[in-house]
């Protein structure tokens, strides 16, 4: 039976990330890099695609669960009848390889344990030959290698390796899991010891750099925490999420691969970053945007990969099952092709930003800002495929027509406030020109709602975020009229979806439903705290903290009927939207689109 979603915790490197169950199985991992083919991939299948499981012999769940401290090092904690015990899972900062260590430590009594280590590459397909080779364990795939080191004797059995042992109060039983390629020698052994201080205290030295002094600082912190775990270290990279295909509709198709790092996800993580003292991770987010998009600004995608790739072909992994019979399992993205007008946008604000923030511009990046200006200005007209990567008809959506408003708006700001090169003359008279459009197509005057895209009569929960950009102010009484159209029409218990998409209008072009989508409802919070109805946002921004899981990981929707998290996990975009509506209600945002009071 398949684990709920909510029932994993992360561990990483900034290179990968481990998916750990709460009954001691690794379900997930790729190797070596997040968007690496998966080694454990029983998170979408079951146990035959590969896990490591390593808990008491009786098989129970752990009875709890947390990090250390101010550190993404993972203690589960198991009671049984004959004693307790301790599991202690992490990967050190990357050194010369990929390791993942995991310590098992006697609490109190005597606890039999079992390992179980089924490795899988490829997604599931490919069983290793494993050897015994300088008294541990390797196995070899074509390109992949991996070595188990323990002090327990193992076995093999049924294509897997097991151990069991017997661990008393004050032991502590290693085991480590490192990855190489294949072609070359095997890394210099890491002492488990010695790598958890490491890692001690490369967390602790890393959050002593955030700035948040608002409420609810442990859920801040551990926010930017897994958000800091999305980051690809060696490039700046931010991914949308550490999962490929975790479901939006259990059983449904609705199943994608976000292990690439969108400009859209990676610009609203920039908010967080910047506004709780991170300007490091958001200068190398800048570098390393600046390569991945280095060309014809006409050629700019909303997604690339960790290292700037722009080909992300999609395809399925058929002899995959998918998250509770949710296929396909898919690998890759081909959202990575379509046209979303509003990233052009999103990347002058985000690098705006930058500038508010006091990180110095480059010319370089200045000069590929008005390039992309110059290309906005020929194609803001053009309908496209929207904020939600529809595969229906594009259309004209009323946030791609906000977000080209907002490039010129910055565009402006960044001559007249910044003494930066270029036409403002030009830049404000497009603004003016968005502007008045969307005021006249993209209104519904006899509801009182902005539309979600011209002459339809649905709603689009990005329209929440008009006054957040500063397109309107937020007691504008169309921005009123929007929040409540959304409140009545486009939420589920309160919680937000992203677009009803009945049959009358069939917008993405997909079968089946979704859930409540987990950003949205937090910019629902900033729209109610803007409007004034700071009471009614708090409330609802707590019930958001409560979906979080015991370890604070948010995945990318919300089942309000079955009362479950849904969609790829942790969630970049969540995440950032629990860290950017607590600064806002707390007073201590100093973004330029923190709501005005005034």
């Amino acid at each position: 039976m398949a684990r709920y979603i909510e029932d994993y915790a992360l561990v990483g490197d900034l290179h990968t990330a481990a998916m750990v169950s709460r009954d001691g199985s690794v379900d997930w991992l790729c190797l070596p890099r997040f968007d690496s083919p998966a080694c454990f991939a029983a998170l979408v299948d079951d146990e035959s695609a590969g896990c490591w499981r390593l808990a008491p012999r009786d098989g129970r769940d752990s009875s709890r669960r947390r990090y250390r401290g101010d550190s993404l090092i993972l203690e589960s904690e198991w009671d049984t009848p004959s004693g307790s015990v301790r599991i202690i899972d992490f990967m050190p900062p990357r050194g010369e390889a990929a390791d993942m260590v995991r310590i098992v430590e006697g609490l109190s009594g005597t606890v039999d344990m079992r390992m179980t280590l089924r490795l899988r590459f490829d997604y599931g397909r490919i069983v290793p030959w494993v050897r015994s080779e300088s008294g541990e364990l390797a196995a070899v795939a074509g390109p992949d290698a991996v070595w188990l080191a323990t002090p327990v004797p193992t076995r093999g059995e049924d294509l897997a390796t097991l151990a069991e042992f017997t661990v008393h109060e004050g032991q502590r039983v290693p085991f480590v899991l490192t990855y190489q390629v294949s072609h070359k020698p095997r890394p210099r052994r890491v002492d488990p010891e010695s790598a958890l201080s490491d890692t001690v205290s490369f967390w602790s030295q890393w959050l002593r750099g955030c700035q948040y002094q608002g409420e609810w600082s442990d859920e801040v912190h551990r926010a930017l925490m897994l958000l800091k775990a999305l980051t690809y270290r060696p490039t700046g990279g931010i991914l949308a999420a550490a999962t490929t295909s975790l479901p939006e509709q259990l059983g449904g198709s609705r199943n994608w691969d976000y292990r690439f790092c969108w400009l859209r996800d990676a610009s609203f993580t920039l908010q967080a970053l910047l506004g709780t003292g991170y300007e490091g991770e958001a200068a190398a987010w800048r570098d390393w945007f600046l390569r991945a998009v280095a060309g014809d600004p006409a050629q700019l995608q909303i997604m690339y990969t960790l290292d700037g790739t722009r080909r992300i072909p999609e395809y399925t992994v058929d002899w995959l099952r998918g998250y509770e019979g949710s296929s396909p399992v898919r690998v890759g993205n081909a959202a990575s092709e379509q046209f979303q007008l509003d990233v052009w946008g999103e990347v002058l604000d985000g690098l705006h930003l930058e500038r508010e923030s006091g990180i110095a511009p480059t010319e370089v990046a200045w000069d590929l800002q008005q390039a992309m200006l110059e290309f906005l200005e020929g194609n803001w007209k053009r309908p496209d495929d929207g904020l939600w990567e529809i595969r229906g008809p594009r259309r004209q959506f009323v946030h791609s027509k906000v977000m080209a408003w907002a490039g010129f708006d910055r565009a402006v700001t960044a001559v007249e406030k910044f003494g930066l090169s270029g036409d403002a003359n030009r830049w404000r008279r497009l603004r003016d020109e968005v502007h008045a459009e969307v005021c006249a197509k993209g209104f519904d005057a006899d509801r009182g709602t902005f539309t979600q895209s011209y002459g339809s009569r649905g709603l689009d929960a990005a329209s929440l975020l008009i006054p957040r950009v500063g397109f309107l102010p937020w007691r504008d009484r169309r921005v009123v009229g929007t929040v409540e159209a959304i409140q009545r029409e486009l939420c589920s218990d309160g919680f937000v979806l992203r677009y009803l998409d009945d049959d009358s209008d069939n917008v993405d072009g997909l079968p089946g439903a979704e859930g409540a989508f987990v950003p949205c409802t937090f910019w629902l919070v900033d729209a109610l705290h803007g409007m004034g109805r700071t009471d009614e946002a708090r409330r609802l921004y707590e019930r958001m903290l409560d979906l979080r899981n015991d370890v604070g990981m948010l995945s990318e929707e919300y089942d309000t009927t079955n009362r479950r998290q849904l969609g790829n996990t942790p969630q970049a975009f969540s995440l950032v939207g629990l860290v950017n509506s607590a600064r806002w209600l707390s007073g201590t945002s100093t973004n330029t689109s923190t709501p005005d009071w005034s």
